[in-house]
């Protein structure tokens, strides 16, 4: 959906203002899409992967320090894929330790007000709940 004359005209300043105010900062937002870069940094770790596992198996077959650069070579493209692949592509991003179906550390489908509360408040909810039981 396009912006109206009235929202283009008030990003244009608030771009003019960052610009003014940080324009190192503004530089470094101007100058690409994230993504780009991290896609860019994705494709570069598989192909190490391809490579390490190339060498690993050349490693093993003939000279076993070559089998070890090449592990090292795999998991250091391994690392820069796991690192890089949220960036890359676009995928939302959870808060940590939640399970992949936002439902909380557990993952038993208690999201909510519990989920939330600090872990030594739950372990005592649940020893409340046991004792009345």
């Amino acid at each position: 959906m396009p912006l109206s004359e009235h929202e283009q005209r008030l990003l244009e300043q608030i771009e003019r203002a960052l610009v003014d105010d940080d324009p190192k900062f503004a530089s470094s937002v101007r100058t690409g899409d994230r993504r780009l870069k991290a896609r860019r940094t994705l494709q570069l770790g598989a192909l190490l992967v391809l490579v390490g596992l190339g060498l690993l198996i050349g490693g093993v077959a003939q000279w076993i320090p070559l089998g070890v650069v090449g592990f090292l070579v795999m998991f250091a493209g391994a690392a820069l894929v796991v690192l890089n692949y949220r960036s890359a592509t676009g995928a939302p991003e959870q808060a940590s330790g939640a399970a992949p179906g936002g439902r909380g550390p557990a993952g038993r489908g208690r999201a909510g007000k519990a989920s939330r509360q600090p872990l030594k408040s739950r372990l005592e909810e649940r020893f409340r709940r046991r004792y009345d039981q």
